[in-house]
C-alpha cells in the first residue's frame, strides 16, 4: 500500500505490518503497560498503546530513511521504502563504490535507532523526575527499549542485517576483495539464521512460551535473505562485464499504441510468436509495453472498443535501457511493469527488448566454467528479480 513520499522516496506499507501492529498494541494495552503503570483505566492503556505502536513504526521508517538518504549521497538510486512484518526495506539500485561508502550506508540505520533509544529514554527519565503520569513514562521507556533492541539486533555481524553490511565493508577494506567479503558476510547470516531457527525449536520443545515461533520465523527470513544475497554476489561476478546489447533481442516487433485490442490480436499476436509487444506513438517513439496477460484481461465483447494503451504499461512505468548500459543496472529493474521485460531505446527508437529469459541464458553461459559451485549459491532468475535492499 502506497502511503506517500518522505525525502523524495516513495513509501509503502506491506499488509503484514497490520498484523504486527495489532499484536504490539494488544500486548502493550493488556500486559506491558498495566504492569508498568497500574491503576489506570482500560481506555488509557489502549490510547497509550496505539500511540506507542505508531511511534514505533515511525522509528522504523526513520531507520530506513536514513539508509536511503545516505545511499543517495553515495550516488545510489533509491526506488522506494517499504515497511513490512519484521522491519523495513529500502530498495536500492546499485552498490557502494568503496568500503567507506558501504560502511556509512550500513551504519547510519543502527545509529539512528540508537539515537532514538537515547532520546526516548531521556524523555522517560524526565517524566519520572518531574512526577509526571507513570503511563507516559512507561510508554516512553518501552519505546526506548524497543529502539535499543532494534539497534543492537541490526548490529549483529550477519547479512542481511546492517551488521552484516558493516562486516562486509570491514572485510572489503582489509582484504581488498568485495566479492569474498560479501560471501563471508552472507555465510555468517546463514549461520545466524540456523541459530535462530534452532533456538525457536528448542523453546517450543521445552515449552518456553510461544516466542519460539517468532525465533523460527525470523531465522527463516535471515536464512533465505542471506542465500538470496549470496546469489546476487555471484550474479554480479557473472554479469559484471556484459552490456545490454550483449543479451537483448534486437529489432523487436512493435505495435501502434492507439489501435484496439482486437486489431492487435489479429494483426500481431496471431501472426507472431511473441508474448509481449513494445508500443510506439505516431512518431515511432516508445509509448509503453503490452503483454498477453494484460490483453487477456479485456472481455471479448469489449476488444473492438478498448485501445491497447488503456491496458498496457505506460512509457513511465515500463523499464528502459540503452544498449551500452551495464546489464547489472538492468537486472535491478526487471521487477517493474511488463512482467520482467525491459525496452532498449536508442535515439528515441525501440531497438531491442530484454526479458528474464535473456538474462537467465546469459547467466547460464557465464557460469559454464563453474561446475563446482554449491547449488545453494547457484545464480538463478529468482535471485535476479530481488531488488537490492537494506533491511
Amino acid at each position: 500500500m502506497r502511503i506517500g513520499r518522505i525525502s523524495g522516496f516513495e513509501v509503502k506499507v506491506h499488509w503484514s505490518t497490520l498484523v504486527i501492529f495489532s499484536l504490539i498494541v494488544l500486548s502493550l494495552a493488556t500486559v506491558q503497560l498495566p504492569e508498568d503503570a497500574p491503576a489506570y483505566g482500560e481506555g488509557a492503556y489502549w490510547v497509550a498503546a496505539l500511540v506507542a505502536g505508531l511511534v514505533f513504526y515511525a522509528s522504523l521508517m526513520a531507520h530506513e530513511v536514513s539508509h536511503a538518504v545516505m545511499a543517495r549521497r553515495e550516488g545510489i538510486e533509491v526506488d522506494s521504502l517499504t515497511l513490512w512484518m519484521l522491519g523495513g526495506v529500502a530498495s536500492l539500485h546499485g552498490e557502494p563504490r568503496d568500503p567507506r561508502g558501504d560502511l556509512r550506508i550500513a551504519g547510519i540505520g543502527p545509529a539512528v535507532s540508537l539515537a532514538l533509544a537515547v532520546a526516548f529514554g531521556l524523555v522517560a527519565a524526565a517524566v519520572g523526575a518531574l512526577g509526571g503520569p507513570t503511563i507516559i513514562q512507561a510508554t516512553f521507556a518501552w519505546l526506548a527499549g524497543i529502539n535499543g533492541i532494534l539497534a543492537l539486533f541490526n548490529l549483529i555481524p550477519a547479512a542481511p542485517l546492517d551488521g552484516g553490511r558493516i562486516l562486509r565493508a570491514i572485510l572489503w577494506r582489509t582484504r581488498g576483495d568485495r566479492t569474498a567479503a560479501a560471501v563471508a558476510a552472507t555465510r555468517a547470516g546463514e549461520l545466524f539464521g540456523y541459530l535462530l531457527v534452532g533456538m525457536g525449536i528448542a523453546r517450543l520443545l521445552f515449552g518456553v512460551g510461544f516466542g519460539g515461533v517468532w525465533f523460527i520465523l525470523l531465522g527463516w527470513f535471515v536464512l533465505n535473505a542471506a542465500r538470496a544475497e549470496r546469489a546476487q554476489v555471484h550474479v554480479r561476478d557473472a554479469l559484471g562485464d556484459l552490456k545490454v546489447a550483449d543479451v537483448m533481442t534486437p529489432a523487436p516487433v512493435t505495435a501502434p499504441a492507439e489501435i484496439t485490442v482486437a486489431s492487435l490480436l489479429e494483426d500481431y499476436v496471431l501472426r507472431t510468436r511473441h508474448s509481449a509487444f513494445p508500443l510506439v506513438d505516431a512518431d515511432g517513439h516508445p509509448a509503453g509495453l503490452v503483454t498477453l496477460t494484460q490483453l487477456r484481461g479485456v472481455a471479448r465483447d469489449e476488444r473492438d472498443e478498448v485501445l491497447v494503451q488503456a491496458v498496457a504499461c505506460s512509457r513511465d512505468d515500463v523499464a528502459t535501457a540503452h544498449p551500452d548500459d551495464p546489464l547489472l543496472d538492468v537486472v535491478t529493474t526487471l521487477n517493474r511493469c511488463g512482467h520482467g521485460r525491459v525496452l532498449v531505446v536508442d535515439g528515441g527508437r525501440v531497438v531491442g527488448i530484454v526479458t528474464p529469459t535473456d538474462v537467465a541464458r546469459a547467466l547460464d553461459v557465464a557460469t559454464l566454467d563453474e561446475p563446482t559451485i554449491d547449488v545453494r549459491d547457484r545464480p538463478s532468475i529468482g535471485g535476479l528479480l530481488e531488488p537490492r535492499s537494506r533491511g
